[in-house]
């Protein structure tokens, strides 16, 4: 199988960044996808695929996190590898060491470093200088590891990528950040409902836009307009980690961006419905609608394991 073989070559990401979508190109996305399938099949047959046996990815968490955590180091383990969790008070970076001693420290100790942060600035700044692989696990601005999972679980779903159309509804942050540039990327269409005020960041609409000519992209402060023939209906928690204070006041702007019944049906009676979580039921999403039979919620956050090993094993392989 081609994608065994895959395992135990050089791959064209080998000791490369994923800071966001941007960094790979639509045949590496692919790839990975390939390659993730595979792995993933590979352990439903209880088969043991070990390619990063010695190797040590650090775990950096300035923000707390089930999935991500349990995910890579989950998968590390499972190829063979070590993962080491690292709080913000585990590290100097924590007591003001400069983040530039940080990377050029840990690149002697690691064979690369996941972290998951507020600032995307601080990403930027490790990968400068560090001289080992820096995944992105998330910051106030992108997800692109959550973005990798969800183009694997609408592949399976759907059999295809090209041309689907996906609606995201709610708060215009990092992961409709990362959608923008994932389905812009691997020709998809996107609509963005948002209320006023919450549109995504219009640097990065605009990236979109330029990366996707062809494509659809919708930006609209109406949830019916874009939900319009949607393959597929996604949304997030309201108030993300940081903004606990502006809960309130986010409950009042997006009263009126739940997804619901109503506007599930107002797509096609295939879509699906997507959330990254953790979900606040009642909130963004209603309880009959993540629950229910349109739902795809388990099979997505699954999935985060089985790209992330696909990525692990690419850049460290």
């Amino acid at each position: 199988m081609e994608n065994a073989k895959t395992v135990n070559q050089e791959h064209s990401l080998s000791r490369r960044n994923l800071l966001t979508l941007e960094d790979f190109s639509k045949e590496e996305i692919y790839s990975l996808l390939e390659l993730a399938d595979y792995l993933k099949q590979q352990r439903k047959l209880g088969k043991q695929i070990q390619p990063l046996k010695g190797k040590v990815l650090g775990l950096i968490f300035e923000k707390a996190s089930t999935r991500t955590r349990v995910s890579f180091e989950s998968g590390m383990y499972q190829l063979g590898g070590t993962a080491l969790f690292l709080s913000k008070n585990d590290l100097q970076m924590g007591r003001g060491e400069p983040i530039s001693d940080t990377a050029k420290v840990l690149s002697g100790y690691l064979d690369g470093i996941m972290i998951r942060t507020f600032s995307h600035s601080t990403v930027e700044e490790l990968a400068k200088h560090a001289t080992i692989p820096i995944i992105n696990g998330l910051t106030d601005l992108y997800h692109p590891c959550q973005v990798l999972a969800d183009l694997q679980t609408i592949r399976e779903k759907k059999g295809t990528l090209q041309n689907l159309k996906v609606a995201y509804i709610g708060d215009g942050n990092n992961m409709a950040h990362s959608l923008l540039i994932g389905c812009a990327k691997m020709g998809m269409n996107i609509s963005i409902a948002t209320p006023v005020g919450y549109e995504p960041n219009q640097m990065i609409t605009d990236k979109a836009k330029e990366i996707g000519k062809q494509q659809e992209i919708i930006l609209t402060n109406n949830p019916y307009e874009a939900v319009k023939d949607a393959d597929i209906i996604y949304t997030d928690v309201w108030a993300s980690m940081g903004q606990e204070e502006e809960q309130w006041k986010r409950e009042k702007d997006f009263q009126l961006f739940q997804v619901d019944e109503k506007l599930l049906k107002s797509g096609k009676s295939t879509t699906l419905f997507m959330h990254c979580l953790p979900a606040h039921r009642g909130e963004e999403v209603a309880a009959n609608v993540i629950d229910g039979p349109h739902s795809i919620v388990y099979q997505q956050a699954e999935n985060r394991l089985h790209v992330q090993k696909a990525l692990l094993t690419a850049i460290l392989g």
